[in-house]
């Protein structure tokens, strides 16, 4: 004889799956509305410095025009020839970078620094060597949009805060998409649609909503790409793993210096991937010299026609002559700074020179030999350094005039969206009440552990949202869940 089951109690069943998905949904509605407090003002910050450093160059050239457009001629002078009016003009500074002008308009730059430390564009006109003027490199709006972008105007305090965001960002995004995506009736009928008749509330949520889930991928590019330049999981683990590594140069010496030491300020100027790596070296010529004349004569090899331990360093032209015949087009020359520097030739992305980062290039030349001490390319960058030179031109809008367009309306979304979200909460806050109006709890159990394993899974891949996640709920078991009124307001 069959044994017979009992009924199932549908009912139930179903009550039990309503009050598992509204406990989750309530959950993360939770956390997206915390992490929305914090990265908000960021993310404000971050899109407003981001359109400034859109327009850079148009900025600039508004600002300096005088000194920096020329009339085109027929014949222009030697670098070497502009060079020598710009030491004339500033006897005891140290010429650190040549940037040949990327039209006929406008005049080349070579950047100085002061005594004092300060750094300088000094113009110079190619066709006569006139010098046009200056431009402190400090003072552009650049400059300063990008020093509160990256710290706030706080040195590493900013740094670690903007990490913090950025990271917090992307947890913002993953609960913001769970939010978004259709789950239940009331879900479905916001979803892709613009409710324009059904008050306030829900206009601006259906706004933020489906702008955020459009463009969540985007902003997820924004904030990964940004957090690779951050100290700690940019400089500590990602950066740091992902950089090019000195040892791939076959016997060449290396300074204590890394690729990051040619950077002027603020301004990121060598590729992602390169900046930990370390410099090559010039020969010790100097040491050559102490050594005796004897050892000089002896070695006569050659490389690229000149004398391998010449006494005499190369001028800027003979670089110039070699980086033409290496095709550099469009680059940066950065010229030696001590008895071991290099001459640098680097075109890539991330400084702007060029705008393909296929093209990227960053080539280390012997001052005294004119050797070619190391060649990094495009084939030599790991998958990350690749993904970043692509990226970061994308980022800054550099790639052309339809990615430039394409970033201001990024960002003026990404303001939206901020300012949506804060709207959202101003609206439905309790008035009259000292509470912050945070998402009511509907707790089921089995739930929070779901959640609570979600976001220790993000936060060990993003470690400064982990850590402020800890100090957080730390914060909360010891004060606020102990004094009630503490409690209630932030409820």
């Amino acid at each position: 004889m069959s044994k017979i089951n009992p009924p199932v109690d549908n009912t139930l069943s179903n009550r039990e799956t309503l009050a598992r998905s509204k406990s989750r949904y309530f959950l993360t509605w939770r956390w997206h509305f915390y992490a929305g407090l914090f990265v908000i003002p960021f993310m404000l910050m971050l899109s407003l410095t981001g359109l400034v450093m859109l327009f850079d160059d148009e900025i600039e050239f508004s600002r300096y025009q005088s000194a920096l457009e020329v009339t085109p001629e027929k014949d222009i002078v030697a670098t070497s020839q502009q060079m020598a009016s710009v030491i004339a003009a500033y006897p005891n500074a140290m010429v650190t970078q040549f940037i040949p002008a990327k039209s006929s308009d406008l005049a080349n730059r070579f950047s100085i620094m002061l005594e004092s430390g300060q750094t300088l564009f000094v113009t110079v006109n190619p066709y006569n060597g006139e010098v046009l003027g200056t431009i402190d490199r400090s003072d552009s709006w650049y400059e300063l949009a990008n020093d509160i972008h990256g710290t706030l105007l706080l040195g590493d305090w900013g740094d670690y805060l903007i990490e913090i965001a950025a990271s917090l960002g992307v947890i913002l995004l993953v609960t913001g998409v769970y939010l978004w995506l259709p789950r239940d009736k009331a879900s479905k009928a916001g979803f892709l649609k613009i409710r324009m008749a059904s008050g306030p509330r829900i206009l601006m949520r259906d706004l933020h909503a489906n702008i955020g889930g459009l463009l969540s991928f985007i902003l997820l590019f924004f904030f990964v790409s940004g957090l690779a330049w951050a100290s700690i999981w940019g400089g500590k683990f990602v950066q740091a793993w992902s950089s090019f590594p000195a040892e791939k140069w076959d016997n060449v010496p290396l300074s204590t210096q890394n690729h990051a030491s040619m950077n002027h300020g603020s301004e990121e100027e060598i590729p992602w991937n390169l900046e930990q790596t370390l410099m090559p070296e010039s020969h010790d010529h100097a040491a050559m010299l102490a050594a005796g004349s004897g050892a000089m004569q002896h070695d006569t090899k050659m490389d690229h026609g000149m004398n391998m331990y010449s006494e005499v360093k190369l001028g800027v032209d003979q670089i110039l002559a070699q980086a033409k015949t290496l095709g550099f087009t469009l680059f940066k020359l950065n010229l030696p700074r001590s008895e071991t520097g290099v001459y640098t030739l680097a075109a890539n992305t991330m400084s702007g020179d060029i705008t393909d980062p296929r093209l990227d290039r960053t080539t280390h030349i012997d001052q005294y030999s004119g050797r070619v001490l190391a060649d990094v390319t495009w084939n030599e960058y790991n998958l990350m350094g690749k993904f970043m030179a692509a990226g970061i031109a994308l980022h800054k809008g550099d790639v052309s005039e339809v990615n430039k367009i394409v970033n201001v309306f990024f960002c003026l979304a990404f303001i939206f969206i901020a300012i949506s979200g804060a709207v959202m909460w101003w609206i439905r806050r309790p008035v009259g009440k000292k509470v912050l109006g945070a998402p009511p709890r509907f707790e089921h159990e089995g739930v929070w552990k779901v959640g609570l394993i979600t976001i220790v899974v993000l936060s060990f891949m993003l470690p400064m949202a982990g850590g402020t996640i800890a100090f957080v709920l730390l914060v909360d078991w010891l004060v606020f869940s102990r004094v009630n009124k503490l409690n209630l307001a932030l409820n």
